[in-house]
């Protein structure tokens, strides 16, 4: 399980990648539904490299405000490697960012037949898209959501560093 000091620990890894750098991120947002710029918010040393953020809970969100084709966010309910690599590639497209992160997944209590606690990440800048699948299991929604914005953080950091 990953600990709620864990978010502060991944957002000073971030802070100091970020350190005497101008770069812009933009976030994308389906299950975590703004927590992640929200950190971005509250962080004196992230709040200036925020550009913007999409909170594209719905499906109509993703295909309206980032660009996704339908037939692909519609898929798996927009929870897929694919559709998580299109958010953040949208959101840079749809954004004056030069990094942007993506995070969807199924947070709980279980519908039908998805798997709680899996998430996908991915970053998309300069270098390429990168996409993670984590799998934290059914630890509760809200360690569910702060895992998301860790592991989102600690891509965002590795990004930057290259």
């Amino acid at each position: 399980m990953i600990s709620p000091s864990a978010d502060d620990s991944a957002a000073r890894d971030l802070a100091a990648a970020l350190q005497d750098t101008d770069l812009k991120i933009a976030t994308a947002e389906s299950c975590t539904g703004g927590q992640l710029a929200a950190h971005f918010a509250r962080d004196a040393n992230l709040g200036s490299h925020l550009e913007r953020g999409f909170v594209v809970y719905s499906i109509d969100a993703k295909c309206e405000l980032l660009g996704i084709e339908r037939a692909l966010a519609e898929r798996c309910e927009a929870v897929t490697p694919e559709v998580t690599a299109a958010m953040a590639e949208g959101a840079l497209a749809h954004s004056h960012a030069r990094l942007a992160v993506a995070v969807t997944g199924f947070c709980g209590p279980q519908e039908k037949d998805e798997e709680v606690g899996l998430l996908y990440v991915a970053t998309a800048g300069a270098r390429g898209t990168k996409i993670e699948e984590h799998h934290l299991g059914d630890i509760g929604r809200e360690a569910v959501l702060d895992g998301a914005v860790t592991i989102a953080l600690a891509m965002l950091t590795e990004a930057v560093r290259g």
